[in-house]
């Protein structure tokens, strides 16, 4: 019996089984990542190489997770699922930390010492792109935070702020429920909330971002008129 098929017959035990399958493991998807293809009467599912080693009942609640998006499922809750998710919450503490930036550094140790008694061991940072969307983020599948460019020279309160935002993601990790995973949480809310200044500084940010767009088209020739 294939993985996939012993993933959806433990999920959907009052479903037959009709499709032809497709499990590939590779290192194109970043660490610890999968995403799933349903096409009429296939199910194709890849996974990131770091997955082979994983034990089959992890992974067959990752393909549970999966299998419950792509059919639109609601309240399926599995002990596989549950296996797959604590093993997510944990995968920061195996992952090798490579990426690091002395402003991103400085910033870490500030917030963790001012905000967290240094309990939140240091994850990967990086800069990510001049993103105006994606401000900052925190990835649990490879325990990075990265933080938009457009920040590079912001004063130390503002990148401090979006720091303390993803640390507190490491922090609270997430709850799953119904096959969706909640990461902003009542206790993560009220915990954002005690940040000092918190309205001046979205404020600033909001500046930031309008102030970082790029000109359009007419404005760059305007010069030449």
């Amino acid at each position: 019996m294939t993985l996939i098929k012993e993933s959806f017959q433990r999920l959907f035990p009052e479903r037959e089984f009709k499709y032809k399958t497709y499990l590939e493991y590779n290192r194109r998807l970043g660490n610890f990542n999968a995403n799933i293809k349903y096409d009429y009467n296939k199910i194709s599912i890849h996974l990131n190489l770091q997955w082979k080693d994983i034990e089959d009942e992890i992974k067959i609640g990752l393909i549970q997770t999966l299998l419950v998006k792509v059919f639109k499922t609601k309240k399926r809750q599995t002990s596989n699922i549950n296996l797959y998710n604590n093993f997510i919450k944990n995968i920061p503490t195996l992952t090798e930390k490579i990426h690091s930036n002395p402003i991103l550094e400085s910033s870490f140790h500030r917030v963790n010492n001012g905000f967290f008694f240094n309990q939140i061991e240091k994850p990967n940072l990086k800069w990510g792109t001049d993103s105006r969307r994606k401000l900052a983020s925190y990835n649990f599948h490879d325990d990075t935070v990265t933080v938009s460019t457009i920040f590079k020279e912001s004063r130390e309160e503002l990148l401090d702020y979006l720091m303390y935002h993803e640390l507190l993601h490491k922090y609270h990790k997430f709850n799953h429920k119904n096959g969706r995973s909640f990461f902003h949480t009542k206790q993560f809310k009220a915990d954002e909330n005690l940040y000092p200044d918190k309205e001046a500084l979205e404020r600033e940010i909001s500046k930031i971002i309008r102030n970082s767009r790029v000109p359009k088209k007419k404005e760059l020739f305007s010069f030449f008129k």
